[in-house]
């Protein structure tokens, strides 16, 4: 019920981005859904429950993916994935994902620390279930520290 608590936070967290934000990218039949949040956002105690380490310059990178289909809508999809993640000078981190299962949501989430105002590069690769390729995922994003944790 706590990851319940921190998606809905992440979810009223999401209109408050610029409203140029894409805040989901399709590849083929399948929507991938993502965000970039820092960590002071979640509640100590679900950031406790998942191991999550709060901080001003830490952050997570939220995915998940849903399979479009015409009949019945969309399905959460389970994924195989890998990622790096890298600043303006190169300096490369490999993201550990963590998978986070709430009744039908499927999440995964990977930690980062970040330099506020700093730019970071996010490269995924992921195969959601039942697909027969991998595909990759690019996002550039500028990190904010939280001033008021």
């Amino acid at each position: 019920m706590r990851i319940a608590t921190l998606f809905l936070l992440l979810a009223t967290l999401l209109p408050a981005l610029p409203a140029t934000a894409q805040l989901s990218e399709m590849f083929g039949p399948y929507e991938l859904h993502y965000s970039v949040v820092n960590t002071t956002f979640i509640e100590p105690g679900v950031a406790a429950t998942y191991g999550i380490t709060r901080g001003t310059t830490r952050a997570i990178l939220n995915l998940s993916v849903r399979e479009r289909s015409g009949d019945i809508g969309s399905v959460p999809r389970t994924m195989q994935l890998q990622g790096t993640t890298w600043d303006l000078m190169r300096k490369t981190d490999e993201l550990a994902f963590q998978e986070i299962r709430e009744g039908p949501a499927i999440y995964y989430i990977a930690e980062l620390d970040f330099l506020d105002e700093e730019w970071r590069h996010f490269e995924v690769h992921f195969r959601p279930e039942g697909a027969q390729q991998t595909y990759t995922f690019e996002l550039k994003h500028q990190m904010y520290t939280d001033h008021n944790p």
